[in-house]
């Protein structure tokens, strides 16, 4: 059941709060591990990938920002919904430039093959819209949090 504030409208229950900050953690998690690995190989790769495609090849470090940049603010909760939108971006790009070819395939155990990607990027674009929630460090209020 919702609080009522002092003018009675109806304010988030706690649970409601505490799913923004599990959404956060999961996304946030799981895209900066993604993006620490790329830390392993280099950014050559990415920089060539972005090159082939006619963007300049400074571009790749964007990478670094969508997948660990910004994953941490979400985790951390300040400028959540910014930090969403840059993931969902990223992702897109990701699969513009990556995955295209998986797009409309199905994996060895049917699954859809960016099964993965999708979950990141629909998770990514939940949390801009629903912001970050009472346990954040931007707290419930502002218009990027």
């Amino acid at each position: 059941m919702a609080n009522l504030s002092i003018t009675g409208a109806k304010t988030p229950s706690s649970g409601f709060d505490l799913g923004r900050l599990i959404l956060r953690l999961v996304v946030g998690v799981l895209i900066l591990l993604h993006g620490i690995g790329k830390f392993g190989g280099g950014i050559d790769y990415i920089v060539g990938t972005v090159a082939k495609v006619g963007l300049p090849g400074p571009f790749g470090y964007l990478v670094y920002v969508s997948e660990v940049v910004a994953p941490i603010l979400l985790i951390i909760g300040l400028w959540t919904r910014a930090a969403a939108v840059v993931v969902v971006i990223g992702m897109a790009f990701a699969v513009a430039l990556v995955h295209i070819d998986q797009f409309f395939t199905l994996n060895q155990t049917g699954g859809w093959s960016l099964e993965l990607q999708a979950m990141y990027f629909f998770g990514a674009l939940a949390i801009a819209f629903l912001g970050a929630g009472r346990y954040s460090l931007g707290g419930l209020y502002g218009r990027w949090n």
